[in-house]
């Protein structure tokens, strides 16, 4: 922390502004998760497998062209979606057995 006569308002604007980011998207990927958790149990229930192929690769490109056009490194939201949706398999894994 900055002694007080240091202190800088506009990056503590900034910080608090990256800290306020930070806690949306915490319980945004709890919400996801909450539902991808339910669309577990039914695959599980339904007697479906955890991962679809078809599914992810629409996703993926989904992703990808929402990061273009959000000036976002396409690579970058195909590699965050990729670590989300190996999540999302664990637990379905975990909810099938």
């Amino acid at each position: 922390m900055e002694p007080d006569d240091q202190r800088d308002d506009q990056l503590d604007e900034y910080r608090s502004s990256i800290d306020n980011i930070d806690a949306a998207l915490v319980y945004l990927l709890a919400e996801r998760f909450k539902v991808t958790r339910r669309v577990g149990e039914h695959k599980a229930a339904v007697g479906m497998p955890p991962a679809d192929l078809e599914r992810e690769a629409l996703q993926v490109q989904r992703l990808r062209d929402l990061a273009e056009n959000a000036g976002l490194d396409p690579l970058f939201s195909e590699k965050f979606l990729r670590f989300v949706i190996d999540e999302v398999i664990r637990h379905h894994e975990t909810a099938g057995s």
